[in-house]
């Protein structure tokens, strides 16, 4: 599982025109399911997310979570993150999760947030979706899980 995680002051998501999901201070997070992945990747992405220090703490410049700031999560499925270009000039997505098996995983990672987040927006799965944000700083951090699964040397 992948994920961009910004650092926003507003953000919101469109189809067709119309705003589906937004959010104000806190994090967009674009989230991609990649073929493999499970519940436990759904658990340990939203944990590290969660636990995130990059908001100023008054102190520091990152010395707060989104709990400690009150903030708004806005989560936007985004198969593309899995994107190979290695081998010319069109992007494979062969590495990204099936989709239904996605879609049940992007929703249960929502549903996760929202345990711990009191606003958690999001598009819908598998639509053409304009997104707009304001990144705040701006801080971008990429995430995946068979990254934070390794142990550091």
């Amino acid at each position: 599982m992948r994920a961009v995680v910004q650092r926003v002051s507003e953000a919101s998501v469109s189809i067709g025109g119309q705003v589906v999901g937004a959010c104000g201070r806190g994090y967009v997070v674009l989230l991609g399911v990649g073929a493999g992945d499970t519940e436990a990747e759904v658990e340990r992405l939203w944990s590290k997310i969660a636990k995130l220090r990059i908001f100023p703490d008054g102190e520091h410049h990152t010395g707060a979570a989104l709990a400690d700031v009150d903030g708004e999560v806005l989560i936007v499925s985004q198969f593309t993150l899995y994107a190979d270009c290695r081998k010319g000039n069109r992007p494979s997505f062969i590495a990204a999760g099936a989709p239904d098996e996605s879609k049940r995983l992007y929703e249960l990672f929502v549903k996760r947030a929202q345990q711990d987040v009191g606003h958690v927006a999001c598009g819908e799965f598998g639509a053409d979706m304009q997104v707009s944000l304001v990144n705040d700083g701006p801080f971008t951090i990429c995430l995946d899980t068979e990254e934070l699964a390794r142990p550091r040397n």
